[in-house]
């Protein structure tokens, strides 16, 4: 199979990340440098910076409770803070990832596991699963703007419209709704708010699935099982 599909069945990280990964020259298998494409087996030794990866059937799931500031992308620019380096500090002994992303102006719930194949089921796009976020916008919601969000938004920035979803006002507050979407487009919240002439002032995503982010608290993490997310 592909480099980068054995590196998600082992549970160390995306597809997509696993292909940056390469094209950084931080994989080697047998001891050489690996490229994009290359095809490896069960028995070839693959090494990410230096560590030897070993496939290990224990599958860890943690919810997370992102804080604002932090990014789920692994940029160069030292003053960001990264999610993976969170990961690290968590003190698990596995390679763990990320499901999905929240930018970096986001908080809130988002999945960390070792199990690949997790990953690509709650990612697959053909799967309407939901997630729920609360949005503080800068000004007083009206009527039409939930019924133009819960049809569907065109995206000029994407060229697509978002499927319908679901929005619900928090009792008479003006500034504050819930919405649940079943897509993961780039930033879409946002974009959707944009295009209707808001502009989001706070976002936190509150459920995956079935599981609700709940008491946890920003920063801090919980094992939880797919049991608790499907």
């Amino acid at each position: 199979m592909r480099l980068n599909k054995r590196l998600v069945e082992l549970g160390v990280c995306s597809r997509r990340n696993a292909d940056k990964l390469i094209e950084e020259g931080r994989v080697r298998v047998n001891g050489n440098v690996a490229t994009l494409g290359m095809q490896v087996t069960d028995d070839d030794d693959i090494e990410i910076d230096g560590e030897v990866i070993i496939k290990d059937d224990e599958k860890i799931i943690l919810a997370y409770n992102k804080p604002k500031g932090v990014i789920c992308t692994e940029s160069n620019i030292e003053k960001n803070v990264k999610i993976s380096d969170k990961i690290k500090e968590f003190g698990f002994d596995k390679r763990l990832f990320t499901i999905g992303r929240l930018d970096k102006d986001t908080t809130g719930l988002i999945l960390i596991t070792n199990d690949g194949d997790l990953a690509r089921e709650i990612t697959n796009t053909h799967k309407d699963y939901e997630k729920e976020y609360e949005v503080r916008v800068n000004k007083p919601i009206t009527s039409d703007f939930i019924h133009k969000m819960e049809e569907g938004v065109y995206l000029s920035e994407l060229d697509k419209k978002t499927k319908p979803c679901k929005v619900h006002r928090f009792g008479k507050e003006e500034y504050r709704f819930s919405i649940t979407i079943t897509q993961g487009l780039n930033r879409q919240v946002r974009r959707m708010c944009r295009e209707l002439g808001y502009h989001v002032v706070d976002l936190k995503r509150v459920r995956i699935m079935k599981y609700k982010l709940r008491d946890l608290k920003i920063g801090d993490f919980r094992v939880i099982t797919k049991k608790d997310i499907f």
